[in-house]
């Protein structure tokens, strides 16, 4: 869906930005094609009705159809539809494990980790909503309020607890980084997001093991 295209888009932009004022070298490419297809299944757990305004021009009705079809096709779990699209489409492992620890239950396991790759990339997502980027916090208090009763949702005290850990994620990427979390705007990613419509990816289809 396009709101699904902005997003990633968006997601991709912030890691970029991170990666271009990061004081060690990183795998910028990688880590933005990890980001473009983070959520390629999250159609499957959309709620037509919350943004109606997002499913123009072509309509509740057949945005519907097309949610209808990635059931049908890949079930009803949205992360394990992401990673089958993925491996459909010949990502590299790499990313495809990377994608698959894109968790909010695990964000405590990737602040005590050493994968500077994945910290950037789940904090990436944790900065955009539904409408733009926003700030840590702010995507924090819209999440809570937008998965209130939904399924899988965690209980309070965890969920406050997994914040925390996101918060330190921010507080260790921006120690190493020329720029603060507020430089991180709709406005300073807007080029990025603009010159990732045209991002090629020169080749998804990898060789392993001689095969």
């Amino acid at each position: 869906m396009p709101s699904l295209q902005e997003h990633m888009f968006r997601v991709a932009a912030v890691a970029s930005l991170i990666c271009d004022n990061f004081n060690e070298s990183l795998d910028r490419d990688t880590i933005i094609l990890a980001c473009l297809f983070h959520d390629m299944g999250n159609i499957i757990k959309s709620r037509m009705d919350v943004f109606p305004e997002f499913l123009e021009p072509e309509g509740i009705e057949y945005w519907q159809n097309v949610k209808n079809e990635y059931i049908k096709k890949y079930g009803e779990d949205e992360h394990k539809a992401t990673i089958q699209i993925m491996k459909e489409l010949g990502l590299s492992q790499e990313i495809i494990a990377t994608i698959n620890k894109i968790i909010f239950s695990l964000l405590c396991n990737h602040r005590d980790g050493n994968d500077i790759f994945i910290k950037i990339i789940v904090y990436a997502d944790n900065r955009v909503d539904p409408h733009g980027i926003v700030s840590y916090d702010e995507r924090m208090n819209e999440a809570k309020k937008r998965y209130t009763n939904r399924k899988n949702t965690v209980l309070e005290e965890e969920r406050q607890k997994l914040v925390a850990c996101g918060k330190e994620i921010e507080r260790q990427i921006f120690s190493k980084c020329k720029i603060k979390p507020e430089d991180i705007t709709n406005e300073t990613t807007a080029p990025i997001v603009s010159s990732l419509r045209n991002f090629v990816i020169h080749s998804i289809k990898t060789q392993d093991h001689g095969e």
